[in-house]
């Protein structure tokens, strides 16, 4: 499997550093790279069948005539006059390859591959494989396209394949062939050789299936027995804290919101740390589930820590916190690397000597310096925007923690299955009562007149409004709107109106102060840049306008869409775009103005862009596949574990003989 792909006949020095630009280093790497496409030669094509949509032949052709002709940049070149078996002319013009007139003599037949044009009756072409026999030109037969490099050609990595393949097969069964016949795949020897030289489409899909199949059944193996056991335990009971905290809300939790909490609640009495994401919706109130399945472990004397990504976020969580516990007699504190001096050290001996029971900030939480006694509970707010290292220096704070995962970018659940399968999962669907959901509209740049007067009947109601765009200024890039240049631009739209500009920028008290102004509705509007995507929550803000909103991604137009419509009010987004919108653009407003459906939206995101830095957890090596796709096999992904789970639950530990090939499977991608 090791061996140099030098090995091929005909593959040097020179084509070795080519493959190895494609990632081929050995006659394993070979049988792995899968084509990018087929160019089926099964039926014969001659000039006649050729098409605009499809001008491809394959056919006989006969030597008629050879002709020159000169050729600014290549002086003379030679023209090959041939007709096929329907007696269709064809002109191949030979641009250096004057050394055809040799071989292709007159009256002498070959076999044609070609791409041809047809000009006033007559075809022609200067992109053409001729070969003396049908099998040389792959007449036929389905020939594999693989990606290439540098000096490479189809011809070295068909041979290079071909060669790899016979020398290496048959292939160590992975699966055990009670999988194979359950899933309908074949055997890993035949899925090689279909991928690579298929006899039909149906071969294709076999092969790729079980190639696929075995990828994402090995992922799935891995995560699903590092999973740890929960030991099962009684319906825990809610604390005299949560009772109390819950009893004094003037609303009703949703019945996702109980859910969430039962859940977390029977994990946090278990003595097996909890690992768990919340998936929610924006605005479907994870914090406060957060909150008060810190309770539990307050009262039993336990210290909570929770982590925003961004100080601005972390302060208001801090302040909400404050609003809604303190009166319960949580000691909360707010940790900032901005708190230097005297401060610091109160507040960190504070921490050591437990007289804190929930810390929220931001990274400077996992400072070398902030030490807990008792840290029981870990809380992530947005976990996706936190590295693993991050995450992981907080929790060894604490003697194994729990820990609770959360955020407001509904992940699909194809990902999910995956890529937090050694999590579980609680979900929040459900929005409060009396939310309205949000009516979105797309707007083209040359038509936002309407959308300005809107948004001015919103200002005469007393509500409020965001104004989003991409850039803070100019930066030389005027056919972009920018948050400087339209905050003047705004001011005399609504002269009177007062409003406020922010972006990353400024300095954390400034945005804190504006943030407060706006809450307290001094100010009616901000325009800003995405540093208002999460966490924000006013109330009476009913109007959210995104500028170049075809540069946002799904995932970016949902969160900040979701900063308004966080009350009984009717909510508007305005999504503006520019004329030249690309078709993927096009689709992404669409799916936006169509649906208020968070896990809808995920779904359609991860369709159109793929995973990208969705994932958050383990995303590194989740990325690598090689033969499957997240976005393309989401069926075979849930079959792989539905196999997975039915394995382990048979044969937790791979002893059996039937799972060996598994067992060296996974040993081996341990090791590399």
């Amino acid at each position: 499997m090791d061996e140099s792909i030098t090995k091929v006949p005909g593959v040097g020095k020179a084509l070795k550093g080519e493959f190895e630009k494609l990632g081929v280093s050995t006659l394993s790497d070979a049988v792995e790279l899968l084509p990018r496409g087929y160019d089926d030669r099964r039926k014969e094509r001659r000039m006649n069948d050729a098409t605009p949509q499809d001008p491809s032949v394959n056919c006989r052709i006969t030597i008629l005539s050879h002709e020159t002709f000169p050729s600014p940049k290549m002086g003379m070149t030679l023209k090959v006059n041939a007709e096929d078996d329907d007696g269709e002319r064809v002109t191949l013009l030979c641009f250096n390859r004057p050394f055809l007139k040799n071989q292709l003599k007159i009256d002498s037949s070959w076999y044609l591959n070609a791409v041809v044009q047809k000009y006033k009756g007559l075809y022609s072409t200067s992109r053409f494989e001729i070969k003396k026999t049908k099998e040389e030109c792959g007449i036929g037969r389905i020939l594999p396209l693989y990606p290439l490099s540098g000096n490479l050609k189809q011809k070295n990595v068909r041979d290079a394949t071909r060669f790899a393949l016979a020398s290496l097969s048959p292939f160590e069964e992975i699966l055990p062939q009670e999988t194979i016949e359950r899933n309908d795949l074949v055997s890993r020897t035949d899925a090689f050789n279909y991928v690579h030289w298929p006899n039909d489409d149906i071969e294709i899909k076999l092969g790729k299936r079980t190639l696929a199949f075995t990828e994402l059944l090995l992922l799935e193996l891995s995560i699903l027995r590092e999973k740890k056991d929960k030991k099962a335990i009684k319906k825990a009971k809610p604390s005299k804290l949560e009772r109390a905290f819950i009893s004094s809300l003037p609303f009703s939790l949703t019945p996702d919101q109980d859910k969430a909490i039962d859940e977390i609640r029977e994990d946090l009495s278990s003595t097996t740390p909890m690992y768990r994401l919340l998936q929610g919706d924006v605005g479907a109130g994870k914090t406060l589930v957060a909150w008060i399945s810190a309770l539990s472990i307050i009262e039993r004397g336990g210290q909570v820590a929770f982590m925003a990504p961004t100080e601005l976020l972390a302060r208001q969580h801090a302040e909400k916190a404050s609003e809604l516990l303190s009166p319960l007699g949580v000691r909360i504190a707010f940790v900032t690397g901005e708190v230097k001096g005297k401060g610091r050290n109160l507040l960190l001996k504070a921490l050591r000597e437990g007289e804190v029971d929930l810390a929220i900030g931001t990274h400077a939480l996992f400072s070398s310096d902030v030490v807990f006694k008792n840290l029981k509970y870990v809380i992530i707010d947005e976990q996706h925007r936190f590295g693993v290292g991050q995450r992981e220096a907080l929790t060894k704070k604490g003697e194994m923690p729990h820990v609770l995962m959360m955020t407001a970018t509904p992940i699909p659940r194809t990902l999910a299955m995956t890529v937090f399968a050694d999590m579980d999962t609680s979900v929040i669907r459900s929005m409060p009562k009396g939310r309205k959901p949000i009516k979105t509209h797309t707007v083209s740049s040359q038509n936002r007149d309407r959308m300005y007067e809107a948004v001015g009947v919103e200002f005469q109601r007393g509500h409020q409004a965001y104004f989003v765009y991409p850039r803070i200024d100019d930066e030389g890039e005027s056919d972009l709107r920018d948050v400087t240049t339209m905050y003047s631009f705004l001011q005399k739209k609504y002269p009177g109106v007062p409003s406020a500009l922010i972006h990353s920028k400024l300095e954390e008290e400034e945005k804190v102060r504006i943030l407060k102004e706006f809450r307290e509705k001094k100010i009616q509007y901000l325009v800003s840049t995405s540093v208002v995507e999460v966490g924000i929550d006013i109330p009476d803000a009913t109007c959210m306008v995104i500028e170049h909103a075809e540069r946002f991604g799904l995932a970016a137009l949902h969160q900040l869409r979701g900063r308004v419509g966080r009350s009984e009010l009717q909510s508007y987004c305005f999504l503006v775009f520019e004329p030249s919108l690309s078709e993927d653009g096009k689709e992404r407003l669409k799916v936006m103005r169509d649906t208020n459906d968070g896990f809808l939206i995920a779904e359609k995101d991860l369709e159109i862009r793929g995973p990208g830095e969705m994932s958050g957890n383990k995303q590194s090596g989740f990325l690598k596949l090689k033969f499957a796709s997240i976005t393309e096999d989401q069926d075979i992904l849930e079959d792989a574990r539905n196999e997975a789970e039915r394995i382990l639950n048979e044969d937790k530990g791979l002893i059996s003989g039937i799972n060996s090939g598994l067992r060296k499977a996974l040993e081996k991608m341990k090791r590399d």
